[in-house]
C-alpha cells in the first residue's frame, strides 16, 4: 500500500477542490482525505496502489475547472495503517 500526503496552494478553496480530489481518488480505488487549512491550502492524503496515487496527483496538479493550482508539495511516501473510505472537511 502506497501513501502520499500533500498540500495544494492557489485558488483551491471554495471551488469544489476537496470534492474533486475525493471523486478522483474513489474512481481510482484510493482512500484518504482532503481537508481545508486556514491558510488557504488543501491538505490531502492518498493511499492505495502506487500507479493510482500518481494518476490522482497528476489530476490534482490540474484541479477542477474553477480552481487555479499554484503549487503542489508532497511529503515522502509514508507507511501508515490502511485507511477506509475518503473524508473531507
Amino acid at each position: 500500500m502506497h501513501s502520499v500526503k500533500g498540500y495544494v496552494s492557489g485558488r483551491v478553496q471554495g471551488v469544489g477542490f476537496r470534492y474533486f480530489v475525493r471523486t478522483a481518488a474513489q474512481q481510482n480505488g484510493l482512500c484518504g482525505y482532503a481537508y481545508n487549512h486556514a491558510d488557504g491550502r488543501v491538505e490531502f492524503l492518498l493511499q492505495g496502489k502506487a500507479e493510482a496515487v500518481e494518476r490522482v496527483i497528476e489530476m490534482i496538479r490540474s484541479g477542477p475547472q474553477h480552481a487555479r493550482v499554484g503549487a503542489v508539495s508532497l511529503d515522502a511516501p509514508q507507511d501508515l495503517a490502511a485507511c477506509q473510505g475518503f473524508a473531507t472537511r
